[in-house]
Formats: structure tokens, C-alpha cells, sequence
């Protein structure tokens, strides 16, 4: 399970240290994409492979469906983790999180979230605001 927050850095040529917590979870190659709210999602391969046989359920009679498809893996892309346990982040998908150089990893269960610094506390501040209220609101889903 991919669980915690972690602050780094991108360093001039991309590179972002993935945490030592995430390594061994995440495999030495697993995929990167655009992610929903501005950020990043990285799955593990296994978890992938899950997320792309639903994605194959949606109806291509749908606008909606095609579209979200489309935008989820257009951007998508291997990940390698090298021997200093880092990954190389396209430019296409720094632009789209607006990443710069500080960043937040993010363990949400199943995959990573990579978030640029500012929108990271955005959200951060926000939800905090709101938990309460998000908590009420998950009661409809079991939780």
C-alpha cells in the first residue's frame, strides 16, 4: 500500500527522487500520467493493467468516455527508477502539473500522486477546511 507525504525537489533536467518508501511498491519501471485536480498518478505496473481493463469497459459511444481515455493515455509514459532511485519527468507532464522544482509524492492506496509545491497546499488547505464535511458526505459510500 502506498501510503505518506513527502517533500522534494525536480532538479534542472527533470528528475524527480522517487521516496525509498514507494521503490519497492512501485517496481523499477511503472507508468506516469496526467492525474485528475493537476497532478500527476504513477501505478504500478500490476495496478495499471487493473486501471486499463476498466477503462476498456467504457462505452466508445460516449463523448465523455473517449475523451477521458484519450487524455489519460496520451500523456502516459514508462518510468524507469535508475540506480539513485530517480525518474525522469516529461516536460508535456511537468507543464501539466505545473511543476517547477518543489513537489510533493503522495501515497493514495494504490498509486503515487506527484503535485507541484503551491497546488499541493492549495489542496491541502482546502480539504483541511472542508474534512468534516467530506467525511459526512462519504457516509453514502460505506465508509
Amino acid at each position: 500500500m502506498l501510503i505518506g507525504e513527502y517533500k522534494h525537489n525536480i532538479d534542472t533536467k527533470g528528475r524527480l527522487i522517487v521516496p525509498a518508501k514507494f521503490r519497492e511498491e512501485l517496481g523499477e519501471t511503472f507508468i506516469l500520467t496526467r492525474g485528475l485536480d493537476g497532478c500527476l498518478f504513477g501505478y504500478p505496473m500490476e495496478q495499471w493493467g487493473i486501471l486499463q481493463e476498466k477503462l476498456k469497459q467504457l462505452p466508445l459511444s460516449k463523448k465523455d468516455a473517449r475523451s477521458f481515455v484519450r487524455f489519460f493515455y496520451s500523456a502516459a509514459v514508462e518510468a524507469d527508477i535508475d540506480k539513485q532511485g530517480r525518474i525522469n519527468i516529461p516536460n508535456n507532464l511537468l507543464d501539466y502539473a505545473k511543476i517547477e522544482k518543489e513537489c510533493r509524492v503522495v501515497g493514495v492506496s494504490d498509486r503515487i500522486e506527484i503535485w507541484s509545491e503551491h497546488k499541493w497546499e492549495e489542496f491541502a488547505e482546502s480539504a483541511e477546511a472542508s474534512f468534516e464535511d467530506i467525511a459526512e458526505n462519504m457516509i453514502d459510500f460505506g465508509l
